[in-house]
């Protein structure tokens, strides 16, 4: 079903439970350099959206996590719009608003991995550090975890002409070291101008998580 919001703009109504809580991050490249824009969470919630019973993924903000405290299991419910650009994005609504929590989930005591309890705040992930997960382990077994992320990745190839950009996306664990799960996967390749190639070494994910210990 859609809405009116006060600004004109399609709003889309939405309820359900939460499968996922994860940071929603936006990760830029330019050649061997680096930058991560932290926009709020991504809620992975099976339920309807606008009338349409299916899974979907809907970015909150950081003070909507703050106030909601969102967890797997919850039952949820607001209204959302469909994102600008799904290339800046790897949630298919934002904007959520009108937010009521219906039901909190019952607790159950499990062994993690995944951890499925809650997500911290986002200068804790920005402190952690992390590391490259394979889209396939991340498919497989990290999808709930809210060390987990997929965040949508904006490709600058040419620093002298910045309009000039490619788009992917990319997965990341900020979990344990020592987590059972993890496989890295390949090496990623960062395209440039005029054909060239930056590799990504493992170097990079253990200097940005030395300051860590196996089980942190």
């Amino acid at each position: 079903m859609a809405t009116r919001s006060n600004a004109g703009a399609a709003k889309l109504t939405w309820h359900g439970e939460i499968l996922s809580v994860q940071p929603r991050i936006r990760l830029t490249r330019s050649f061997d350099q680096s930058s991560h824009t932290y926009l709020g969470y991504a809620l992975r919630v099976r339920g309807d959206i606008a009338g349409q019973a299916r899974e979907f993924l809907v970015g909150v903000g950081k003070e909507a996590h703050a106030k909601h405290q969102f967890q797997v299991g919850d039952s949820v419910s607001g209204t959302c719009e469909p994102v600008a650009d799904s290339q800046l994005e790897t949630v298919e609504f934002y904007k959520a608003s009108a937010i009521e929590v219906e039901r909190r989930r019952v607790d159950v005591t499990s062994s993690p991995p995944p951890w499925v309890g809650l997500a911290p705040e986002l200068p804790r992930y920005r402190a952690r550090g992390h590391r490259r997960l394979a889209a396939v382990t991340y498919a497989a077994s990290c999808t709930s975890c809210i060390w987990g992320c997929n965040m949508a990745v904006e490709m600058i190839i040419d620093q002298w002409n910045p309009s000039t950009k490619r788009y992917r996306t990319e997965t990341f664990c900020y979990g344990p070291k020592s987590c059972r799960a993890y496989h890295p996967g390949p090496k990623r390749v960062v395209p440039g101008r005029k054909g060239m190639r930056y590799i990504e070494e493992d170097r990079v994910d253990a200097d940005a998580t030395l300051h860590r210990g196996d089980d942190d």
